[in-house]
């Protein structure tokens, strides 16, 4: 079983202006002259970690990880501000178009795409509209926000069957009246401006998604995810983007035409088969879209990419594509 490449600590880091009154925080690793990749971060609204680095050989990659707008290091940062112009700037063509501006910054041609859950779509919009800047793609926890994907989730009637005493703490910020409608409900609960109203929904929506992404619980990254800021600005971008179908139509990545775009590139795409915060289902769709992918589907994980399996499947990936 591969895992984790050691400890390393960035060469360079910077803030990005990318206009709109955002900048985005932007750090380099491993062997500047390595293979470029760029690892795009999950959520939306999680964040870079340290442990993203690990996951590609530091003496063949040259690592490109960054904070999306208004998560982690990147300002404006959601859990301070409710300002409608700075969230109606925050769209996946938003991002799609700040991971070109951080490629031309850094004098890349082209790159490896490397994302996981909400990263695998961002991905997929970003390879389809600039299949040209792509090397190869590396895919986990398909996700691409499609209307049967976020109720599976975040609706009644679905995951509250697997997890019923978690998905009741869910439920618990919303007024009974209002829960057939959870996500529009929490749009209400998390945007507004009273802490005594926003960080309770904050934590109480981060914390239902960080207690389902693992098949063993994971009591720190639980305690992570519900301190105050880091709940409310996650649970704000997520509820942004999904009430707004990731600003996307309907299905648009799994499209025949858009698939094609980048039917050529080398792709891996590895799924949890117990993932329960982004079922198979999507995954399985992909790979029927782009049938010369690498498909790896691991028995005994769920999302995180950290579950051993997956990780194992992940770094192999990584080392495949290494000197390609």
């Amino acid at each position: 079983m591969r895992s984790w490449y050691p400890e390393i600590e960035p060469y360079d880091t910077f803030q990005l202006p990318v206009g709109d009154g955002h900048e985005l925080y932007v750090e380099q690793s491993g062997n500047p002259d390595g293979k470029p990749v760029i690892f795009v971060h999950g959520g939306p609204g999680s964040g870079t970690s340290p442990r993203q680095r690990r996951v590609f050989d530091p003496e063949r990659y040259r690592i490109v990880l960054f904070d999306q707008r208004m998560a982690g290091r990147s300002t404006p940062h959601a859990a301070t501000t409710v300002d409608p112009q700075l969230w109606a700037t925050n769209t996946t063509d938003h991002m799609v178009a700040d991971m070109e501006r951080i490629r031309e910054r850094l004098g890349i041609e082209r790159w490896q795409v490397f994302g996981g859950s909400w990263g695998s779509c961002l991905s997929l919009a970003y390879a389809q509209a600039h299949p040209e800047r792509v090397t190869e793609l590396v895919l986990r926890g398909i996700f691409t926000l499609r209307v049967g994907e976020l109720a599976w989730m975040y609706e009644r009637g679905h995951l509250e069957h697997i997890y019923p005493d978690l998905w009741a703490d869910f439920v618990a910020p919303v007024a009974p009246e209002r829960r057939q409608e959870m996500q529009i409900a929490y749009h209400d609960l998390l945007f507004d401006p009273d802490p005594a109203v926003h960080v309770p929904a904050g934590k109480a929506w981060s914390g239902w998604e960080a207690r389902v992404i693992t098949v063993l619980p994971d009591d720190e990254g639980y305690a992570k995810a519900v301190e105050d800021d880091q709940a409310v600005a996650f649970a704000r971008i997520e509820n942004h983007f999904f009430v707004h179908g990731g600003f996307m139509r309907e299905g648009q990545l799994l499209d025949a035409a858009n698939l094609a775009r980048i039917a050529h590139l080398p792709t891996v795409i590895v799924q949890g088969r117990l993932d329960m915060c982004t079922p198979a289902r999507t995954a399985f769709d992909l790979a029927a879209g782009l049938p010369e992918a690498h498909f790896v589907v691991v028995p005994d994980a769920g999302h995180a990419f950290s579950e051993p399996g997956t990780l194992d499947a992940l770094v192999r990936a990584t080392d495949a594509f290494a000197t390609v």
